[in-house]
C-alpha cells in the first residue's frame, strides 16, 4: 500500500512525485491530490519478462481527485477520468504500453478528495483467461477443461445453491455449496458454522445467465483483485467423462481425483 499525499507540497500545485512499487499486486491512494504523480511499476522480476506482463488497476468505489492516465513517451491515453461511477470496472493494459500517470484535477477543498485503486500484474495468459473479449460466456473445450484444473486458482466439486443479480455492477454472484474442495489459492470457500458444510462464492458476468440447477459442477477460476472469478465449469459428470478419455490416452496434463 502506498499512501502519497498532496498536502505536503499544497504550494507547488504543478508538482510531479513518483511512487515505485515492488509488489505484483496492491494499491495505492493518493490523498489530497495535487499536481501529478508518476506511479512507476517495477516487480521483482527479470526485465526480459516485462513484455509478458499485463497490468489490472481497478479503482476504488470512492476515488476522485484526479485523472488517471496510460503515459508513454510523453503521450497520455485517459484509463479513467475523474468521477466516473462504475463501481466493477476494470482496467487492463500490457505492461509496456506505458506506465500511469496521475494528474490532479482543480478542486475548491482538496481535503475532501482522495483517488486510490487496486492493482495487479499477471501473465498475459491469465489476463486473457479473465477478460476474453471475443465470447466470454462460451463453454470451454474438453482441452481447456484439462488445462484449467492444472492452472487456475481454485478448483472445486459444489452446487448451485443460488444466484445474486447485481445489474448495476452487470455480474451475477454464484453461492457454491462445495462437495469437495481441490485447491484454493484464498481461502474463498470455507466452513459455515452450524452446518459445517464448505461454502464460498464465484462472480461471472450478468450476460452470461447463470442460474440454479441441479447437479454438480466442477468450478475453475482465478483470483481478481480479491474475488473468485469464474473460469471454466462442466458438470462434473461431463468432466469425469473428458478425465476418463485423456487418461486412458496418457494425454491428461495432470493429476486430480475425478471421484
Amino acid at each position: 500500500l502506498s499512501s502519497p499525499s498532496g498536502l505536503t507540497h499544497e504550494s507547488h500545485k504543478k508538482d510531479v512525485e513518483q511512487v515505485y512499487l515492488r509488489c505484483s499486486e496492491g494499491s495505492i491512494e493518493w490523498m489530497y491530490p495535487t499536481g501529478a504523480l508518476i506511479v512507476n511499476l517495477r516487480p521483482n522480476t527479470s526485465p526480459a519478462s516485462y513484455k509478458h506482463l499485463t497490468v489490472c488497476i481497478k479503482p476504488f468505489k470512492d476515488s476522485a481527485g484526479a485523472n488517471i492516465y496510460l503515459e508513454k513517451t510523453g503521450e497520455l491515453k485517459l484509463l479513467v477520468r475523474d468521477g466516473d461511477r462504475n463501481p466493477s470496472k476494470v482496467y487492463c493494459f500490457g505492461y509496456d504500453q506505458g506506465g500511469l500517470f496521475i494528474e490532479a484535477t482543480p478542486q475548491q477543498d482538496i481535503s475532501r478528495k482522495i483517488t486510490g485503486f487496486q492493482y495487479e500484474l499477471m501473465s498475459r495468459g491469465i489476463a486473457s483467461d479473465l477478460h476474453t473479449v471475443s465470447a466470454p460466456c462460451r463453454p470451454c473445450s474438453d482441452t481447456e477443461v484439462l488445462l484449467a484444473v492444472c492452472t487456475s486458482d481454485f478448483v472445486i466439486r459444489g452446487s448451485i445453491q443460488d444466484v445474486t443479480n447485481q445489474a448495476e455492477e452487470q455480474e451475477s454472484v454464484i453461492h457454491v455449496g462445495v462437495n469437495k474442495l481441490y485447491r484454493q489459492k484464498s481461502k474463498v470457500f470455507q466452513l459455515t458454522g452450524e452446518s459445517g458444510n464448505w461454502r464460498g462464492q464465484i462472480k461471472t458476468l450478468l450476460e452470461c445467465g447463470v442460474k440454479p440447477g441441479d447437479g454438480d459442477f466442477l468450478f475453475t477460476g482465478r483470483m481478481h483483485f480479491g474475488e473468485a472469478r469464474l473460469g471454466c465449469a462442466p458438470r462434473f459428470k461431463d468432466f469425469q467423462r473428458m478425465y476418463k478419455e485423456a487418461k486412458d490416452k496418457g494425454l491428461n496434463p495432470c493429476e486430480i481425483g475425478p471421484d
